[in-house]
């Protein structure tokens, strides 16, 4: 007889040691986290001492550790979501995952030492610097000019909602280094705050707790061993880029779900037979989100090809994640701030790291149409 599957199980694609990391997140979550998510959200800013925290239990570097892995990244990123503000879990995450990883893949010895250590330390905030008043999602349409000077570059332009970009201490930024720019004509300067650098702080709907800025970019010198990999080749950095960060999002609001439904399914929220028929559709939801999310990871950190699969997931978590989180508020009400914080951050889901749009629009070119 086939053995029959427990909740008890690990999930797949995690293993047993897998799970026992995730419980351990889950508790430093928990005790260093959550306690503080409501002062931290009411001033919109987190201390630097929590990449600190982290970075003391290993988990900024997590993909860049031969003992570890995309796998207990992937567990880190489903357990922040725990953290009680979405704003703080996407500033470790925007850290952690999404400015070090293309240091670490595209960078030379000497900017892993002067950039990527020092960020899996704790000790210095990297902010990835992609999105333009002017292009988003659209990053062929990238205006921030690169020209050349004797020793290196000098950079004008501006960004926004770049998160962590007022705390940063580095940006992996995305310019144009021929006069059209486009797909072919994109590289990647890591540039410090200094001369020429302003970060304002923009106030936002949700993730208060995350530092979101706007970068202005003037005459900014930057020297020649701070270009990121190739020259003109930075649109396939950011293509590689945007795969893992697509899966965060979509491991964060699996996370994020399953959360919520473990709240509305406990014997605490007393739910009516209205209310138990709408939690038995959520968990539907949450059921599809897990599945698409976790063959999407199986094949992206087996090496494959996983365009397509990463899209779907991104696509579909979501907005499911919306569908929960309005599930919850409206079974649940918004006495609980964690409650009415967790529906107002999911709305950036759709939107952060590719629209619905673009996804659409990816998922039907991989599909022949």
């Amino acid at each position: 007889m086939p053995a029959v599957a427990t909740a008890a199980a690990p999930t797949p694609p995690f293993t047993a040691e897998h799970e026992a990391f995730r419980a351990e997140v889950r508790e430093f979550v928990a005790a260093e986290l959550r306690p503080h998510a409501a002062e931290w959200e009411a001033a919109c800013w987190f201390p630097d001492s929590v990449f600190a925290a982290c970075a003391g239990r290993g988990y900024l570097g997590l993909k860049y550790d031969d003992r570890f892995g995309y796998l207990h990244d992937a567990v880190f990123a489903e357990e922040l979501a725990r953290c009680g503000s979405g704003g703080l879990a996407a500033g470790i995450g925007a850290h952690a995952s999404i400015a070090t990883p293309p240091v670490w893949k595209f960078g030379t010895a000497e900017q892993k030492a002067r950039f990527l250590a020092p960020a899996i330390a704790g000790e210095l905030v990297g902010a990835l610097a992609i999105t333009e008043p002017d292009a988003g999602s659209d990053v062929a349409g990238i205006r921030t000019r690169a020209r050349r000077v004797d020793g290196g570059w000098v950079v004008d332009g501006a960004k926004t909602f770049i998160t962590n970009g007022v705390r940063a201490g580095f940006y992996v930024c995305a310019v144009k280094t021929t006069e059209d720019g486009g797909h072919g004509g994109l590289s990647f300067l890591l540039v410090e705050p200094g001369e020429g650098v302003r970060a304002s702080a923009l106030a936002k709907l949700g993730w208060h707790a995350s530092d979101t800025a706007e970068i202005g970019l003037s005459e900014v010198f930057v020297p020649e061993e701070h270009l990121l990999g190739e020259v003109n080749r930075g649109f396939y950095l950011i293509m590689a880029n945007f795969q893992w960060e697509r899966l965060l999002m979509a491991l964060g609001a699996v996370g994020s779900m399953r959360a919520a439904v473990e709240k509305l399914t406990s014997p605490e929220a007393g739910l009516g037979p209205r209310g138990r028929a709408r939690v038995a559709e959520v968990a539907v939801l949450l059921a599809a989100g897990e599945a698409v999310t976790y063959h999407a990871l199986r094949l992206f950190a087996s090496g494959q090809d996983a365009v397509r699969e990463v899209t779907m997931a991104k696509l579909q978590t979501q907005r499911a994640c919306v569908s929960v989180h309005d599930a919850c508020l409206d079974l649940l009400g918004d006495d609980d701030p964690e409650i009415a914080r967790a529906w107002r951050d999911a709305r950036l889901g759709p939107i952060g790291g590719g629209t619905d749009e673009i996804m659409r629009e990816i998922l039907g070119k991989t599909l022949g149409l």
